[in-house]
């Protein structure tokens, strides 16, 4: 195993509990890193911003270090091109805003079935406003795989954006994010990613990639209620802000409107710096590859600690699936070979028999067992499925902290339920 599991989950003190955490698609536990910013944060520097007393500056140097921890975690050549909002949800519906500004009628954006739907309505009701044309690309329901000849057939008609998902937060597919950005270039279209789902399992290089706009939220990965948008210096100098008249007119402030939730800001640093220290712990075995690709300092340790949290959850992964497939009446969406584990993550969605899913969620959750059911947001996926009027599906997401044996109780669990 590529992380000692006993030694991770001291990290975290929620987890001194009994229970089974795989819940964590909808918001993991938090590392005590994240909350041992907080707490300094509010204790030693609880102030405005831009004031000239010492509590003020304290504050903005904090804030300037989150900033900077989140520019390393991206890659992002600047931490100008790093905005902290409330949440990846108000963000984009903020953001989507100022893209929106100068789209004409008879203009085209592209949205798929396969994403949250924080990905999908923003971009919606900005077209709405704007008159500008919405084209859909559908997802394989076999595999939960987003059809990409559909994608490319959209993006020939030279659309303003394309939204799209790093993962699914149903069906855990992770989308070939680069070759999709790539594609959607060669159209002359702007690529706007949630990697809300992706941020927690896998490293993240935005200047690899190449996109336009990259979001994420902290508390899906160990860390406080805090939306983080990486977007082009660029764009982002170019975009008209939608503000009120003191805030500044400078990157990154002009889109941060009025006071940010400091004490979560400062958390966010906490959960880079757990991930850091996962990097100098479990990472080391990762490092030639990583610093062949130019990776150095507080950004090569979170790359190695990204790779190494993606290796284990390999075996997670793998472990589930098999968990899964061996409940009789049990059915999986999305992708089951498990020789395609690196096309998707440790999230399965499925329904046992004719069940109603939520009646299982209480029945696991009386066994200590935390899932979600439901559609999760991704209501289109539900809906595609036709599932969305009958309770959804029952979701299992592992995060690194969860273990082997986490996976056989689930499994016992749903044995004994299934009958």
């Amino acid at each position: 195993m590529s992380l000692d599991l006993s030694l991770i989950r001291k990290q975290f003190p929620s987890l001194n509990r009994p229970d089974v955490f795989f819940d964590n698609p909808g918001g993991t536990q938090i590392a005590k890193q994240s909350l041992d910013r907080i707490n300094k944060y509010l204790i030693e520097c609880n102030a405005n911003h831009g004031g000239a007393f010492a509590t003020s500056i304290a504050s903005d140097l904090v804030l300037d270090e989150s900033r900077r921890a989140m520019a390393d975690f991206y890659n992002a050549p600047s931490s100008e091109e790093i905005v902290f909002g409330n949440n990846m949800t108000t963000l984009t519906l903020h953001i989507s805003r100022s893209i929106s500004r100068d789209w004409n009628e008879g203009d085209e954006i592209v949205v798929t079935r396969l994403d949250h739907d924080a990905n999908v309505t923003p971009w919606v009701l900005a077209a709405q406003d704007r008159g500008v044309k919405v084209n859909w690309v559908d997802f394989d329901v076999e595999d939960g795989t987003l059809k990409l000849d559909d994608l490319q057939k959209a993006l020939d008609r030279k659309p303003r954006l394309l939204a799209v998902g790093y993962a699914s937060n149903s069906l855990g597919t992770i989308n070939p994010i680069e070759k999709i950005i790539k594609m959607a270039h060669a159209a002359g279209t702007l690529v706007y990613v949630d990697a809300v789902q992706y941020a927690p399992h896998g490293p993240i290089d935005v200047q690899k990639l190449d996109c336009d706009f990259l979001i994420s939220s902290a508390y899906k990965f160990f860390g406080t209620h805090a939306g983080i948008l990486y977007g082009k210096h660029v764009l982002l100098e170019n975009l008209f802000a939608y503000k009120v008249r003191p805030a500044t007119n400078s990157l990154p402030g002009k889109f941060e409107t009025g006071t940010q939730n400091h004490e979560g800001i400062a958390g966010v640093l906490g959960a880079i710096e757990y991930f850091e220290w996962i990097g100098k712990e479990f990472g080391e075995s990762y490092i030639e590859g990583l610093k062949e690709k130019g990776y150095q300092g507080r950004r090569l340790e979170l790359k190695k600690g990204m790779t190494a949290i993606r290796a284990y959850e390999f075996e997670l992964g793998r472990a589930l699936l098999s968990t899964l497939e061996a409940v009789p009446g049990l059915r999986i969406y999305g992708l089951t070979d498990v020789r395609r584990l690196e096309d998707r993550v440790a999230t399965f969605s499925f329904r046992l028999k004719d069940m109603n899913p939520r009646v299982i969620a209480e029945k696991l959750a009386q066994e200590g067992i935390y899932v979600w059911d439901g559609n999760y947001y991704a209501i289109n996926i539900t809906e595609r499925l036709g599932l969305e009027d009958n309770g959804g599906m029952l979701r299992v997401g592992a995060a690194h902290y969860n273990t082997l044996e986490e996976v056989a109780r689930l499994g016992k669990a749903l044995q004994k339920i299934a009958g």
